[in-house]
C-alpha cells in the first residue's frame, strides 16, 4: 500500500501536502477548508502582533509561468489564528497544524512568542525570516548575525516547537553559513522557500502590481529549481534532526516528487492552490502515489533525499 504519510519531528501527518503560508488561509473559513481536503496540515497566515491590511490592490497576479505578489502580510493578527489553531486541537481527530508568526520587530517578535509559549497551543510553529514584500523592512534571514541573535534570544524562553520559515539563498558559502546558524538551535524545521523577491513582471508597458513601483515576491514555475536547490542544499547541511518543508514550484505530483527526492519531509503548494483551491491536494496527491507505485516505492522514506548525482 502506497502511503504519503510523513513525520516532522514527533508529529505525525496522513499526507506530506499542504498549504504554502499566505494562500488560502487568511481566515477561519478558508483553513477549515483547508482542513477538510485531502492536504495533511495547514499553515495559518502569518500573523503579526496587530492586525495589518497589507499592501494596496492589485497585489496578486497570476502569470504565464506562475504568480508575482506583493500582499505587505495582511492578517487578523496573530491573536486569530492562534484561538483558531488552539479550538482546533481540542476537536475529536484533529490534524496536527502550524501556527505561522512573525513581528514587525525583534521586539514585537517577542512578544507574541511569549503569549504562544504561554497558550495551550501545542502544535508547531513557524516564525517566517522571510517576508520580501514589506516595504522598508529587509528579510531576516539575510543578515546571519541576527537570525543567530533572535534564535538565541528566542530558545532562551521558547520550549514549542519552533521552525523557521527562510527565503531563497543563491551562494553556496551562504547555504554554508545558514546552515551554520540553525544547527545551533533545536529547531523542529526549516521551511525552503518563501517567493524570489523583488521580481518585476510587465504587461504592455506596465507593472503588473502595484505596491513597490510593481517589485514583488516570484512564486510558481519559475522559482522551482531555486527551491529544490536550496531544499537539497539544507538536507545536506543540517542535523539529521531538522526536518525541510519543501516549497516552491509544485504544481504536479512529479514536482512533490522532486521536493522530496531533494528531502523534503512534507511539501507546500502556494500558486497551484491559489489558481485550483483546495480541491488541488488530491489531484497532486494521486499523482505522487501513482509516481511512487511505478517505481516501486511504499512510503516517502523510500526515495526522501535519494538525489543521484552524475558521475
Amino acid at each position: 500500500m502506497v502511503s504519503t504519510a510523513t513525520k516532522i519531528g514527533t508529529f505525525d501527518f496522513d499526507n506530506c501536502l499542504m498549504n504554502a503560508a499566505g494562500v488560502y488561509c487568511m481566515t477561519r473559513e478558508e483553513l477549515a477548508d483547508i482542513d477538510a481536503s485531502a492536504a495533511g496540515s495547514f499553515v495559518t497566515k502569518t500573523g503579526t502582533l496587530n492586525a495589518r491590511a497589507g499592501n494596496p490592490e492589485p497585489r496578486y497576479v497570476d502569470t504565464s509561468l506562475g504568480s508575482i505578489n506583493s500582499m505587505g502580510l495582511p492578517n487578523h493578527g496573530f491573536q486569530y489564528y492562534l484561538d483558531f489553531v488552539t479550538e482546533l486541537q481540542n476537536t475529536p481527530n484533529s490534524k496536527n497544524h502550524f501556527l505561522s508568526l512573525v513581528g514587525m520587530s525583534e521586539e514585537e517578535t517577542h512578544t507574541i512568542l511569549k503569549a504562544v509559549q504561554d497558550s495551550d497551543y501545542q502544535g508547531l510553529v513557524e516564525l517566517n525570516l522571510s517576508c520580501p514584500n514589506v516595504p522598508g523592512k529587509p528579510q531576516i534571514a539575510y543578515d546571519f548575525e541576527t537570525t543567530e541573535k533572535l534564535l538565541k534570544d528566542i530558545f532562551a524562553y521558547f520550549t514549542k516547537p519552533l521552525g523557521v520559515k527562510l527565503p531563497p539563498y543563491f551562494d553556496i558559502a551562504h547555504f554554508d553559513r545558514a546552515a551554520a546558524v540553525f544547527n545551533q538551535f533545536p529547531l523542529a524545521f526549516v521551511n525552503c522557500i518563501n517567493s524570489i523577491g523583488n521580481g518585476l513582471v510587465i504587461e504592455d508597458e506596465t507593472v503588473v502590481i502595484k505596491p513597490k513601483h510593481g517589485f514583488g515576491g516570484i512564486g510558481g514555475d519559475y522559482i522551482k529549481p531555486t527551491a529544490l536547490a536550496n531544499v537539497h542544499a539544507f538536507y545536506q547541511r543540517l542535523n539529521p534532526t531538522i526536518p525541510i518543508i519543501g516549497t516552491g514550484g509544485v504544481k504536479t505530483g512529479r514536482d512533490a516528487f522532486e521536493h522530496i527526492l531533494c528531502g523534503a519531509s512534507m511539501v507546500q503548494l502556494g500558486t497551484v492552490l491559489h489558481q485550483e483551491g483546495p480541491a488541488v491536494f488530491e489531484r497532486i496527491t494521486n499523482e505522487l502515489k501513482a509516481i511512487m507505485t511505478e517505481k516501486g516505492y511504499e512510503s516517502l522514506d523510500d526515495f526522501r533525499g535519494k538525489l543521484q548525482y552524475l558521475d
